[in-house]
């Protein structure tokens, strides 16, 4: 049943939209340190992706990491965590909320409440020029999820085990060595990395298009505390045409690890866990 609209409607849906929280305040790494630390990375280890799996890496405190397109257009799906303690991992709706719906050079990743500290800068984008749009879109977002088998069965009515989430969890199953079962809940909404998505302007549903990405671009990111990551290089290919099968074209992507001067490396700090007392006003 369709409601009747109330005489003044049109004046509510004027009201003035508001910028939920102010982004002047959000602490950054301070760009002449960020330009110094660049300046002579060294890559140190490099994991191979393979199409329709997942690998994990770790990356010190102070050091980077790049995401690398190495052979065809492909994006990848991230998680990350505290290498030291896998509760505390990236929140996705709390970067959306601090920096945009997509993020670039200069946004930060950010960790879950009541941790809600930095835990990674992004330091590099080589898909920073795309911008948005004409249908709204932009690259590297965080409002997908990632695929799913569960909701694939829903669906389509199938199993199929390279969806994003159940390559996350093969992957760290073999990193902890313990049954998918008792890591699975460890898997958490992502990074789409090199993914272009939006919201369609008429219905506002989430929608994908082919990524821009080409073999040689990358992103790239310094860790802000010890890291332990896994991607997987989406079944999708490069979303613009479908996901969740074996029929799109996909490729592998590369994950360098980056160390930086002992110069670098002196000027860095690890960012501290929120300084909030969490007694909630009970005390």
């Amino acid at each position: 049943m369709t409601t009747v609209p109330p005489e003044d409607a049109k004046s509510r849906q004027q009201a003035p939209a508001i910028v939920c929280y102010n982004v002047e305040s959000v602490p950054r790494r301070n760009e002449a340190f960020i330009e110094a630390w660049r300046a002579e990375l060294s890559v140190v280890d490099t994991v191979i992706v393979k199409p329709r799996d997942a690998s994990t890496f770790r990356v010190p405190a102070g050091y980077g990491f790049r995401i690398l397109s190495v052979e065809g257009s492909q994006v990848g799906d991230l998680n990350l965590w505290n290498a030291n303690n896998l509760s505390e991992r990236f929140f996705s709706g709390k970067t959306r909320q601090l920096h945009a719906s997509h993020v670039t050079r200069g946004d930060r990743l950010w960790t879950n409440i009541p941790n809600m500290r930095p835990m990674a800068t992004i330091t590099y984008d080589s898909l920073e020029w795309y911008g948005w749009d004409e249908d709204g879109g932009g690259v590297h977002d965080v409002i997908g999820t990632r695929c799913d088998p569960y909701t694939n069965h829903v669906l389509n009515g199938v199993d199929y085990h390279h969806c994003c989430h159940s390559n996350l969890t093969r992957a760290m199953a073999e990193e902890l060595n313990l049954p998918a079962v008792e890591v699975e809940h460890h898997i958490h909404d992502v990074l789409n990395v090199f993914m272009c998505t939006g919201f369609t302007l008429d219905t506002h549903q989430y929608f994908m298009k082919a990524s821009p990405v080409r073999p040689g671009d990358y992103i790239e990111f310094l860790a802000d505390i010890e890291l332990l990551g896994a991607l997987s290089a989406c079944p999708g290919g490069n979303c613009g045409s479908s996901h969740s099968d074996d029929e799109t074209p996909c490729y592998p992507l590369h994950v360098e690890i980056l160390k930086p001067s002992d110069d670098a490396l002196a000027q860095f700090h690890e960012e501290s866990l929120s300084a909030y007392d969490r007694t909630h006003g009970l005390i």
